[in-house]
């Protein structure tokens, strides 16, 4: 695999989408969760969305029930949560597993790309991945991180 856009993920519906559909396109993936502390992200990556989607940012939002079980069971809540909760408008996928045996394989490719510290495991809801035009993946960031904070390493890449 030589970027982000060599994977399929799987829709809300069950169907599967290639991320050549976002090729040309800076991302930020992430792996939310809905009951978490931090899901008050979920605003500032829409800010984030809404002020750069005309240049070209897509953010995408992967559900993970692996920390704590801090997500809807039923994928059809968690986008109702976030759309009514923080007006979300950018995608949202089906819940992946982001570690262990059952990881989906664009979060290995994702962590192989951008160790965290001490280890390459995503350690909580909320880590974000900054990918460029060509699907290379340049910075990661921790949970903690808040969107804005993103935003210098992101102006680069539009």
């Amino acid at each position: 695999m030589n970027s982000v856009y060599d994977f399929q993920v799987k829709m809300t519906n069950g169907k599967q989408k290639s991320l050549q559909d976002y090729k040309g396109h800076p991302l930020i993936i992430v792996n939310t969760a809905s009951k978490c502390g931090f899901a008050p992200q979920f605003g500032g990556l829409q800010e984030l969305y809404s002020k750069y989607q005309d240049q070209g940012l897509v953010i995408l939002g992967f559900p993970s029930d692996q920390f704590n079980n801090q997500e809807y069971d039923n994928i059809d809540e968690t986008t109702q949560f976030c759309q009514i909760n923080y007006g979300v408008t950018f995608p949202i996928f089906a819940k992946v597993d982001v570690n262990g045996e059952h990881e989906d394989a664009l979060f290995t490719y994702l962590k192989q790309q951008q160790k965290g510290v001490l280890s390459s495991k995503i350690k909580w809801n909320f880590t974000k991945f900054l990918v460029d035009r060509e699907g290379k993946v340049v910075k990661r960031y921790s949970p903690t991180v808040v969107p804005s904070k993103i935003e210098k390493d992101l102006i680069p890449l539009l």
